[in-house]
């Protein structure tokens, strides 16, 4: 098997960790089967690749989509990151709780969030590569986000002054949020 599947402390958030075969040339890992996702119960289509490149102490999000929610496999090939996942779904036993996990192009590893999730992530590294498969396509009426240091969510980011856009910098608290910008799922 390719792959180890790991759930996490939110056990609908997975952390998938890829087998690598490396010799005196470097390495070589999958980082996606179709068969084996399904076999551990990650069912989603993957409909668009997105990739990014960062800085040391970016930090990017937390965002979500209320019109067409996307669930996400994310991956730092290139670098380090901190990757966070926040459950948004209204009814959820692990509402407002998030995960946290440690990506980068050493460990290889990719963390399934399913939808109804807020993410984010902090660059560690001098520069990080991000890449991420959504199961359905962007769409900017549909975004929305919650702020990075908000204290409810209590996320520990490593980074004392992040880099983060004005558009970031100016999300709502969690309390803030109308219902209708929350995601609403059957849990």
């Amino acid at each position: 098997m390719p792959f180890e599947f790991e759930p996490t402390d939110i056990p609908d958030v997975i952390l998938i960790k890829p087998r690598k075969f490396g010799d005196e040339r470097g390495f070589f890992a999958e980082s996606y089967r179709t068969n084996e996702f399904m076999e551990a119960g990650i069912g989603d289509e993957f409909v668009q690749d997105n990739v990014s490149r960062s800085v040391k102490n970016t930090l990017r999000g937390l965002h979500y989509q209320i019109d067409q929610p996307q669930a996400k496999l994310v991956m730092c090939p290139y670098g380090e990151i901190m990757d966070v996942a926040v459950d948004l779904r209204v009814g959820s036993p692990t509402y407002g709780q998030h995960v946290i996990k440690k990506l980068s192009s050493d460990n290889l590893h990719i963390l399934y969030i399913p939808e109804g999730f807020a993410h984010g992530f902090c660059v560690l590294s001098d520069e990080a590569f991000f890449t991420y498969k959504c199961s359905d396509y962007y769409l900017r009426e549909g975004e929305r986000g919650i702020r990075w240091d908000d204290p409810e969510l209590g996320i520990e980011w490593p980074v004392d002054h992040p880099i983060i856009s004005e558009k970031d910098q100016n999300l709502p608290l969690l309390e803030e949020m109308e219902s209708r910008d929350l995601p609403i799922f059957d849990i």
